[in-house]
């Protein structure tokens, strides 16, 4: 015979089962399509660095080795972009940050992004955009339950490939907008090599004649 005290304890512990499998089963995906809901995102951090320029243009020897330094500590390479911020626009600054700048590839921007605060006269700004990219909330396992009565893809979905394609990308900027290109197809640029291949005089001609050889027998011994 059952009674009241053990009816309560019988709800009590089907009360307590339901809420501890619910925290093991957790709830169902409700992404129905093949598009993952977690995409790169692509941010933008700025350096600055302001450094001094001789009258007329030019910069230091002390000021390049101390940009030179710089780049070094940002360890600036692919995908960054570097713009000068020359108020004089002398040539001799630009032409003396871009020997610098050389040394790791790159080549100056042609306009400078506007930074905050006025330059001090016989000084010019180097200004760095460095992107990053990453996945945010990934790997995404708040879903795992074996039950998918909604047909949907699973919260981790897309977690490892565009995890892998942020990380690889050396241009960040490229997963926003790509590259622009100039107009000209890879065939057009493949052709040029085969045209100049075709157009080549052989290596041995050199304006010499190939001998005649008789190789018939013109007597017997």
């Amino acid at each position: 015979m059952s009674t009241p005290r053990n009816r309560a304890a019988r709800l009590a512990l089907a009360a307590a089962l339901t809420t501890a499998l619910a925290g093991c089963v957790g709830g169902q995906p409700s992404n129905a399509s093949l598009y993952s809901v977690h995409q790169p995102v692509v941010e933008r951090s700025s350096y600055t660095l302001d450094i001094n320029t001789l009258p007329g243009g030019g910069v230091p020897v002390s000021e390049q080795r101390r940009l030179a330094g710089w780049f070094e500590s940002l360890d600036l390479g692919y995908g960054d972009k570097v713009a000068l911020d020359d108020p004089e626009g002398a040539p001799a600054t630009r032409d003396a940050v871009q020997a610098v700048l050389s040394a790791h590839g790159l080549m100056l921007a042609d306009t400078a992004p506007v930074t905050a605060g006025n330059l001090a006269p016989g000084t010019a700004r180097l200004v760095i955009l460095r992107t990053t990219a990453s996945v945010p909330g990934c790997p995404d396992w708040s879903t795992h339950n074996d039950g998918n009565g909604r047909n949907a893809t699973s919260t981790n979905y897309g977690c490892a490939v565009n995890s892998n394609i942020a990380a690889m990308v050396a241009n960040k900027e490229d997963l926003v907008h790509g590259q622009t290109g100039d107009g000209r197809t890879t065939v057009m640029s493949s052709n040029k090599a085969i045209q100049a291949y075709r157009e080549t005089a052989p290596s041995g001609g050199g304006g010499s004649t190939v001998k005649k050889v008789n190789t018939s027998n013109s007597g017997s011994n």
